[in-house]
């Protein structure tokens, strides 16, 4: 099996690797090249490694990162990780058509690609849909509950899967005049981005919530017809607004917002209703919500109400491909910690565990 490392930065890698993507039924959003660029820092490398095989290929899309941290830097060689792009339970190494033997030849391909480049360790936010993905060589976790809802239901059955809780509140703004529109070209961005920057703050989401406005403007533009807005609409005023990733057969709630001051007419609930009939009229299987930052809070419970027997584990994995290189990476995160905080306690489901950020005080 020949493996191929594609860079979405190399222009002539990013034209074999868009080839591909649209060549591909499922045409997953997080695969594509643009995406995996657009999410990838300054000093990381946007890659794909890809095989042909007899019936079909491999894709894994994966930002390989330097260990660059003062106290993490090898004198004698540059090491480097894996992870995926953003985005939990739409990554990993997506298959068409594979067999058990061609999955192999894939990764022990793929193991001395990582060998050769001086990787440490490799952590995948896994694709909820397991029959999408290659079977992972390494250990796998479960993690959070995702939310799915079936968009092939006709709209009669869809109704009445919801939660009550939606159906009155999809009437309630309907009866409030709330209206939806698809905003395909972003027209309203500045909108979305009024909205989305003021629920963060009151969120007091984690500062990897907070992109810079360029990004949305870039999705927009690089990915015409898989990247777009949703608005709902009172009194002619965006009050709730989502961006919305459209893969070949799913779909995705990325980042979105309501106004605190449009609670009352609950214009996230039509907001949510419109968006899955525009992906069943457009021949989308899926649409996935997501879950919560816990489990069972708020938001996935929020979720749940939209598709209440369609629930998915989100499932990370991870692998060492240096044993010796990382516990050593280990032992002098973990004397750097303690260093500027004796009481600091490493968190034992982080990995890997040299990229553990201190607990905040």
């Amino acid at each position: 099996m020949r493996l191929e490392i594609w860079d979405a930065r190399n222009p002539s890698d990013e034209a074999r690797w868009r080839a591909v993507h649209e060549g591909w039924a499922d045409r997953e959003v997080c695969a594509h090249p643009s995406y995996v660029r657009l999410f990838a820092g300054q000093a990381e490398q946007p890659l794909a490694a890809y095989a042909r095989t007899r019936h079909g290929f491999v894709l894994y899309p994966f930002l390989l990162r330097p260990i660059d941290a003062p106290h993490l830097r090898d004198a004698a060689a540059q090491s480097f990780d894996i992870t995926s792009p953003y985005g939990n339970g739409t990554g990993g190494a997506f298959q068409v058509g594979v067999d058990d033997v061609e999955a192999k030849q894939f990764w022990l391909a793929f193991d001395e690609f990582c060998r050769s480049n001086r990787v440490v360790s490799e952590f995948c936010r896994l694709h909820v849909f397991a029959e999408q993905r290659l079977a992972y060589p390494g250990r796998i976790e479960p993690r959070l509950v995702t939310v799915v809802r079936d968009l092939a239901t006709t709209p009669e059955q869809m109704w009445r899967e919801f939660e009550h809780k939606v159906r009155k509140n999809v009437n309630r703004a309907r009866r409030s005049g709330v209206t939806i529109e698809v905003d395909e070209a972003g027209t309203d961005l500045a909108e979305f981005l009024r909205i989305y920057g003021s629920t963060m703050r009151r969120r007091n989401a984690a500062e990897a919530y907070h992109f810079p406005d360029a990004l949305f403007a870039a999705l927009l533009a690089e990915l015409p017809g898989q990247a777009v807005l949703f608005h709902a609409r009172h009194e002619g005023r965006v009050v709730s607004t989502e961006l919305v990733l459209v893969s070949g057969r799913n779909m995705y709630s990325f980042l979105g917002g309501t106004d605190e001051d449009a609670f009352h007419h609950r214009p996230n609930d039509l907001l949510k209703y419109e968006i899955f009939q525009w992906g069943r009229e457009h021949d989308r299987r899926w649409f996935l919500l997501g879950g919560g930052y816990a489990p069972d809070d708020g938001i996935f419970r929020y979720k749940r109400a939209f598709a209440p027997h369609s629930l998915l584990t989100y499932s990370t994995g991870t692998r060492v491909f240096d044993p010796a290189r990382y516990d050593a990476l280990v032992q002098a995160h973990h004397a750097e910690s303690r260093r500027h905080d004796p009481n600091w306690r490493p968190q034992a489901a982080f990995f890997p565990e040299y990229r553990q950020p201190p607990q905040p005080k």
